[in-house]
């Protein structure tokens, strides 16, 4: 697609953000599309989010993704937050109406429908979660909303312990799940919880990065075979837990491409009004059949 005066700029706004896949999937579908848009990764250092939030108003661009270290951050630069957005506290989507700026979550439907691709249910089941951050927040809510019967939260006892204890409160008060917290420090009751769980999710951001080589489970006996490993991160493709899901035989062991896919997909249409092509992308972008 020619860049001219009508070019739209739409960006990922994230640190770090060079490793992001968004750029290749939202221009593809764009071109597919043929819309007059453009989307960047923007590698904003922190000090720098408000300066970044303003620019999205001056330059009226439609609107922005928000990544780590971001998603809670962004919170008091916006003007309004969708109903799921407030009760998750976390953005992963803003969009500029007319200089007025409003905060989404699309991150859970992703994560569910990421799952759905896979052929794997929520209803009734037991999930264990590492990290409530801004990835973790929108998982385990959507997930209590979408069916789960018991989730198993874990967080290390720093800064975002409060948010985790929030996010379980709030599951048990306005879910029918049965929302737990631990502190992952306990390495005994992370293990015991891994083995009675349908799935587990790592959220933490473990695994890529300078994380590249780290992973909260190195031993693959802490696994089952008639299971789900979800591990959010999407680059690498595949990542230390994932190797070791799979030393265990694990029946489902998903990265966080197909979540990237579907939270896409939403965002696409609250920047567009348009549908993205799903299939096209999933072929062109993800390999995928």
């Amino acid at each position: 697609m020619k860049i001219d005066g009508h070019t739209q700029l739409i960006a990922l706004i994230a640190h770090p953000a060079g490793h992001s896949q968004s750029p290749a999937m939202y221009n593809f579908a764009f071109d597919h599309e043929n819309m007059n848009a453009r989307f960047l990764a923007l590698d904003v250092e922190p000090e720098n989010l408000a300066q970044a939030i303003a620019a999205v108003r001056a330059f009226k661009m439609p609107g922005v993704s928000v990544s780590m270290p971001f998603k809670q951050r962004v919170i008091p630069l916006l003007d309004h937050l969708d109903d799921a957005a407030k009760m998750i506290g976390a953005v992963n989507t803003v969009v500029n109406h007319d200089g007025v700026l409003t905060g989404y979550t699309t991150d859970g439907i992703g994560f569910i429908n990421a799952l759905k691709d896979a052929h794997v249910a929520l209803t009734g089941q037991t999930m264990t979660l590492a990290g409530v951050g801004g990835a973790g927040t929108p998982i385990a809510i959507q997930s209590a909303l979408s069916g789960l019967k018991t989730l198993n939260v874990f967080n290390l006892n720093d800064a975002s312990v409060a948010n985790a204890k929030r996010v379980v409160k709030v599951i048990n008060e306005q879910t029918p799940c049965h929302a737990s917290f631990t502190p992952l420090e306990d390495r005994g009751l992370f293990q015991r919880a891994i083995a009675d769980s349908d799935i587990y999710t790592d959220a933490t951001g473990l695994g890529m990065g300078k994380l590249v080589d780290q992973t909260l489970v190195d031993d693959p006996t802490w696994f089952h075979r008639d299971m789900t490993v979800f591990d959010t991160v999407y680059a690498p493709a595949e990542t230390k837990l994932m190797r070791v899901a799979k030393q265990a035989q694990v029946a489902h062991v998903l990265n966080g491409q197909g979540m990237l896919l579907h939270q896409g997909v939403a965002a696409f249409k609250l920047w567009t009004g348009h549908d993205m092509p799903v299939e096209a992308v999933r072929h062109e972008i993800f390999k995928e059949d």
